[in-house]
């Protein structure tokens, strides 16, 4: 079936999803606290879009990204692949699920092993699986390593021999050879130069409309989710905040914390002036979160219900959600 024609069918749905991570102190190591890195996220992955997961550092991007995975375990929640709550299978069942699921991670040297081969590290999913002959899984590799603009004799060579470009490429060609249906990006272009940058998303993008992938793409870059992504989702503390159609958010941000991240984007045009918003104070702990909304502690437009009552996430628009009290004033 065509991406256009699934193009309303949720292939990933994430309900509730919460990670938190103990502090432990004292002789007996006894946890004294939680660090709330991800605090009750829900939304969907439309078969064959993007969805672009955006915010400052530490706010829990990348450990959503992972926890939906089950790389790291869920403290609780809920996430369907396929109508398949992936927190609930086990053994084989688990083991079976997980060539649909893949990432593709920040840092594309760490993620290598350098003593292997990168020809063997594209190969060890297929091993993994048992997919195909040793001829198969050779050819399968070599295939896969053109696909991401890379030489078959360069199936031979160690990581270190790589540039960061090419290493990324060889973190897209591993994620990518058991022909997955969805891929985390785990900010894939962050480490790389501007010009490198451009050239792994176009690789992301002619995959996906190949191979009918589904992405959850995490960035910090405005730009680069913009580019990308069909949805956005803005996340901040632990908590998503907006989550809308590209266009509609980067035309229309209606909550404070989204407008003042689209200030920061730096406009192409000398002539062209934006206003830009300087958040006051810093990220509060994840250890100790604000109350009511946490942004209110560095929001321009926060009243003392802010601090009191945590805002529910609501439609505003058509399909565009935001989690604040006073959205309506920019409508």
């Amino acid at each position: 079936m065509k991406k256009s024609e699934k193009s309303d069918v949720n292939l990933v749905e994430v309900k509730n999803l919460v990670k938190y991570f103990p502090v432990r102190a004292g002789l007996f190591q006894r946890v004294v606290a939680w660090v709330k890195a991800v605090d009750d996220v829900s939304f969907t992955v439309k078969y064959g879009e993007t969805l672009g997961l955006v915010g400052e550092s530490g706010c829990g991007k990348s450990t959503a990204g992972r926890t939906m995975l089950r790389l790291l375990e869920p403290t609780s929640g809920e996430m369907y692949f396929n109508g398949k709550n992936i927190f609930k299978l086990k053994g084989n069942d688990l083991k079976a699920i997980r060539k649909d699921l893949q990432i593709i991670f920040q840092d594309p040297y760490a993620s290598l092993d350098p003593r292997v081969a990168i020809g063997e590290s594209v190969m060890e999913g297929l091993k993994i699986h048992n997919i195909g002959t040793p001829k198969e899984r050779f050819d399968i590799m070599i295939d896969t390593l053109k696909k991401v603009g890379l030489e078959d004799y360069h199936a031979r060579r160690y990581p270190h021999e790589f540039s960061g470009g090419q290493r990324q490429r060889i973190g897209i060609a591993r994620a990518l050879a058991l022909r997955p249906k969805f891929i985390v990006c785990d900010e894939p272009v962050s480490a790389l130069d501007v010009s490198i940058q451009s050239q792994v998303l176009n690789i992301l993008k002619d995959l996906q409309e190949e191979f009918e992938l589904t992405y959850l793409f995490i960035a910090h870059n405005f730009s680069v989710v913009e580019h990308i992504s069909d949805r956005v989702a803005v996340m901040y503390l632990g908590k998503i905040v907006e989550l809308a159609d590209r266009n509609e958010l980067f035309l229309n941000p209606l909550h404070p914390y989204t407008q003042a991240l689209m200030s920061a984007i730096p406009v192409p045009d000398p002539h062209l002036k934006r206003e830009r918003i300087i958040l006051k104070g810093d990220v509060p702990s994840p250890l100790n979160p604000p109350s009511g909304c946490r942004f209110h502690p560095r929001c321009r437009f926060a009243t003392e219900i802010c601090s009191l009552e945590e805002p529910l996430m609501r439609e505003l628009k058509t399909k565009h959600y935001v989690a604040c009290h006073y959205a309506e004033k920019f409508l």
